[in-house]
This record gives C-alpha cells, sequence and structure tokens, in this order.
C-alpha cells in the first residue's frame, strides 16, 4: 500500500494533543464502505527489548469466510511512551511500517484498540482511518472511558457505552458467557455497522479472527 502520512510524530502529550483535536474534525460516523467488502484487516502491535522497538503485524483476510490472504510484520524503534489515550502515537508508525508492505488494499481495519470512545474522540482506530482514508473499526479488550449498564451473558448481547451523555460505543459480547469487548467508530462506519461487522468477524472466538492472527505475528519468533 501507498500511504500518506499527514503528520510529523510528536514526542510531547502537548504536540499529541494539539493532534488529535485537529484531526478529530475529519472523523466520519457514517458508512462509506465499499460494496461488497472483500477484504478485512487486523493490525496489532508487540514490543520487543523491554518496549524500546515495536514490532506490528497486519493480517489481511477474505470476507465474509475469513481465509487468511496476507501478512506482514514491521520493527522499528518506539519513538512515545505508554500514556493511556495515547496508543495511536506509541504504535501506528510501525503499523504504517507494515501496512506499506502489504499488496492487497484492505476494504475495512478493525484495531487493537478504541475508535471514538476515547476522551478526545480519536483513539487509534479513527487515527489509523482518518491518515489511511480507510473505514475503521475500534474492537478494545478494555474500557478506556465510559459507563454501561449490565449486559446479558448470551452472544451478540450488547449495550450502549455513555459518557458526557453522548453514546461512543457499545459493550459487546461476542462469546457467551465470556468477557465482552468495547466496539466503538474508528472511521468511515456507523455503530451499528461496526457491530455487525465486528460479530460477522468473531464465529468463534472473543477477538475478531483479524486480531487473532495479527497478534500471533507480533509474538512468533523471528
Amino acid at each position: 500500500m501507498n500511504i500518506y502520512q499527514p503528520h510529523s510524530w510528536p514526542v510531547t502529550v502537548n504536540e499529541a494533543i494539539a493532534i488529535q483535536e485537529k484531526l478529530q474534525a475529519e472523523v466520519i460516523t457514517v458508512d462509506q464502505l465499499p460494496e461488497p467488502v472483500q477484504y478485512v484487516a487486523g493490525v496489532d502491535v508487540g514490543f520487543e527489548a523491554d518496549g524500546t522497538i515495536s514490532r506490528a503485524a497486519v493480517a489481511i483476510l477474505s470476507f465474509p469466510d475469513l481465509q487468511l490472504q496476507e501478512t506482514s510484520i514491521a520493527r522499528r524503534p518506539t519513538t512515545f511512551p505508554y500514556i493511556p489515550g495515547f496508543l495511536s502515537f506509541r504504535e501506528i508508525p510501525a503499523v504504517l511500517d507494515a501496512l506499506e508492505k502489504v499488496k492487497i488494499r484492505p476494504d475495512l481495519i478493525l484495531c487493537d484498540g478504541q475508535g471514538i470512545a476515547h476522551p478526545r474522540r480519536f483513539g487509534i482506530a479513527c487515527h489509523l482511518g482518518v491518515i489511511l482514508d480507510l473505514p475503521t473499526i475500534g474492537v478494545a479488550k478494555s474500557l478506556l472511558i465510559g459507563k454501561h449498564e449490565d449486559l446479558a451473558s448470551i452472544r451478540a448481547s450488547k449495550q450502549p457505552l455513555i459518557h458526557k451523555s453522548e453514546t461512543i460505543g457499545v459493550v459487546l459480547r461476542t462469546r457467551t458467557e465470556v468477557k465482552p469487548v468495547y466496539v466503538s467508530i474508528g472511521h468511515r462506519v456507523s455503530l451499528p455497522t461496526a457491530i455487525d461487522y465486528v460479530l460477522r468477524c468473531t464465529p468463534k472466538y472473543r477477538l475478531p479472527e483479524t486480531t487473532r492472527i495479527a497478534d500471533k505475528l507480533t509474538r512468533v519468533p523471528l
């Protein structure tokens, strides 16, 4: 993939906040997906050498049958510290390196992290989506902000995730009697559509197949 990077990568929190506040206005929260969606991708990042090296992985699967089509891995020095709410500045540089290596341009990317379920409504899924101008969904394993009602134990149960009287996503049960995930809009996808794709990408396990494969790639010996 050819990738245009709209900004340099910051080294301070104040610089990062300025970028989030500027680019948040570019987030699109309605459906702008190709028809049909043929390829879905997952991205994930692991860290080596006490966190000094970022190792990003991309897994591209055909859709709807979820068969693996292409993978890539990229490693680079980590340039931003771990600070909740600023995950994208720590992880996206390596993710972009990995995406530059793939030949298939995905129609939709599921990110292991938040979308608009973020204090400034600009989590990693939003950031990556705006940079790539691709539809993205945030599928996080843990809650960053917001509150929700109790969730039923069966698959596909969901509850709105609320922050400051605004619905910023849903808590979604992808497996019966298994911990839920936190789904939010990244870019060019509505929330109902995001929920639908997450459920269609989780036929067997808690996490989307895209994320599961990408996560394994960040840990496999090179």
